[in-house]
């Protein structure tokens, strides 16, 4: 068995939350409507546990897309502080100039 990348893994997780955040949002809006029967609401909390894990929100990390590290990540350039560094230092970053590091 070969192992799976940690970016790999979380775009599987990104994927899953994109096909299951439908069906996500209508069963929670179920299970919060207090105008709704108990029983009913309560069959929705269990179909929402039935959903795979990795389709939660909550389950996908951002990582860097270069190097995969979850840490010191900035959004807008999608990837690590030490990627955009080194990808910064040689050019490759377009519109990021190099000031003084």
């Amino acid at each position: 068995m070969a192992k799976v990348s940690a970016i790999e893994r979380n775009l599987k997780r990104q994927e899953l939350v994109a096909k299951y955040a439908a069906k996500r949002a209508l069963l929670k809006d179920i299970a919060r409507n207090k105008d709704l029967p108990v029983e009913e609401r309560f069959a929705a909390q269990l179909k929402l546990a039935d959903l795979p894990r990795n389709s939660a929100p909550s389950r996908v990390r951002n990582r860097c897309q270069v190097t995969g590290r979850p840490r010191g990540y900035y959004r807008k350039m999608k990837m690590s502080r030490i990627a955009l560094r080194e990808l910064g230092s040689q050019g490759l970053v377009p519109g990021l100039v190099k000031s003084s590091w």
